[in-house]
């Protein structure tokens, strides 16, 4: 039977408590053990985020420009801060956006309308060029604008093919695309090869580092070995940065930026068509959270780089000790050569999708690669308290699993 409103409304306090409760069935995130859609540095940080959220509770970031001048303000500045992080030359240009999809889908519409306009064919659609490791967000885009994407496998160590990709470009070919890092294994890409090439067959390259955009710098800067990824590397035209994963803001927050005016000129979306005037805005949504804005400002406020590189120095010193846990268990190893915080294991030994089965059953969300078979975690601090118990809970399942023997095969699916 179909829900209904009710006739009546409830109690505000009987409303919260029943929504609580609903929460039972949940994941249980605050002990790590969802492997992905939280990020966390610190509890004192995640309320300074919320309490910042809830100034602007009720602003509308589609009013930055008109009635609140203080979002716009705080907008711009995140962007302006942002530039300086990933090395971008004078005339750089950015926007916020509410998540990495919207970014990627805006760099893919811009892509696309700078390229009719220099090859002078106002309907050009063309291709989008990527390893297969590339996120889904693009397929997405591409399904939108009526774009053909073209997906290359990686090469024997799990890492972007730069032959392949580049056997697969044509003369309608308008987009290359890297990541930093890929979600399935966490390496980055090799984006300064990638720049190389983009310049060499005259095409533009974005760099996905939706995941790794606010963490990467830092890890470098404390003295990690982490690959060119930004406008450093000649060739790169657009990158998109989540500020809600690793700038550890409030949900939703986004950026994407690009290297010149000449490209971020064709970003927005400006019709004026209705009796209300012209309707101009920089992202696919119309309103948007002002918190998300808010959020991102009073954080990076809060930081500051010294509290980035605290952050990146505490999250990698435990990416260790959890890689050093995974390979000390026999019949286990790491996929890839994993660069920051995303790290999946496999084994050669027993079927690890039925390891993940068990491990669900006891209460661990299961993050899975299916090409080769994986259990993939992509880790904040929200993780570390629960280091050991995780490890345990491995070894156990491991155990069990190979109790059962090959005979019982896994039933799970690998979904995001």
């Amino acid at each position: 039977m179909r829900k209904m409103l009710a006739p009546q409304g409830r109690p505000q306090a009987e409303v919260l408590r029943e929504m609580r409760d609903f929460k039972a069935t949940d994941c249980d995130w605050t002990h790590g053990r969802a492997p992905l859609f939280v990020f966390k540095a610190s509890d004192s940080l995640y309320e300074f985020g919320r309490a910042a959220f809830v100034e602007y509770f009720s602003e509308n970031a589609l009013g930055g420009g008109r009635a609140f001048p203080s979002v716009k303000r705080m907008e711009d500045d995140v962007v302006e801060m942002a530039l300086s992080l990933f090395s971008a030359p004078d005339g750089a240009q950015g926007f916020m956006s509410t998540g990495g999809t919207e970014s990627i889908v805006q760099a893919m519409q811009t892509c696309r309308d700078w390229n009719r306009r220099r090859r002078g064919q106002a309907r050009h659609r063309g291709n989008i060029v990527m390893s297969e490791t590339g996120h889904p967000a693009f397929n997405k885009g591409a399904k939108l604008m009526d774009l053909d994407v073209r997906r290359v496998p990686v090469g024997p160590g799990l890492e972007l093919d730069a032959a392949a990709l580049e056997s697969a470009i044509d003369e309608d070919t308008i987009m290359l695309v890297g990541s930093a890092p890929n979600f399935s294994y966490g390496s980055i890409d090799p984006i300064t090869e990638l720049g190389a090439m983009a310049l060499r067959r005259n095409v533009w390259l974005h760099v996905d580092a939706c995941v790794g955009g606010y963490l990467a710098p830092f890890v470098r800067q404390i003295g990690r070995d982490i690959p060119a990824f930004d406008f450093a590397v000649p060739g790169v035209a657009s990158i998109s940065a989540d500020l809600h994963k690793f700038g550890f803001c409030p949900k939703p927050a986004s950026t994407v930026f690009y290297r010149d005016a000449d490209k971020a000129r064709h970003h927005h979306f400006d019709c004026n068509v209705w009796p209300n005037g012209r309707f101009l805005t920089g992202t696919l949504v119309g309103t948007r959270p002002a918190g998300g804005v808010a959020g991102a400002w009073a954080t990076f406020q809060h930081l500051g780089v010294e509290g980035y590189r605290d952050i990146a120095r505490a999250l990698m010193g435990f990416i260790d000790r959890y890689k050093a846990g995974i390979t000390a268990i026999p019949g286990l190893k790491l996929l890839g050569q994993p660069h920051l915080s995303i790290v999946a294991f496999g084994s050669d030994e027993v079927d690890i999708f039925r390891v993940a089965e068990v491990m669900a059953r006891d209460g661990w969300l299961p993050g899975l690669v299916q090409k080769p078979k994986g259990i993939h975690r992509m880790m904040s601090m929200i993780h570390e308290p629960s280091l050991d118990e995780y490890l345990q809970a491995v070894r156990t399942a491991l155990a069990e699993v190979r109790g059962q023997g090959p005979q019982r095969q896994a039933t799970i699916k690998a979904t995001y």
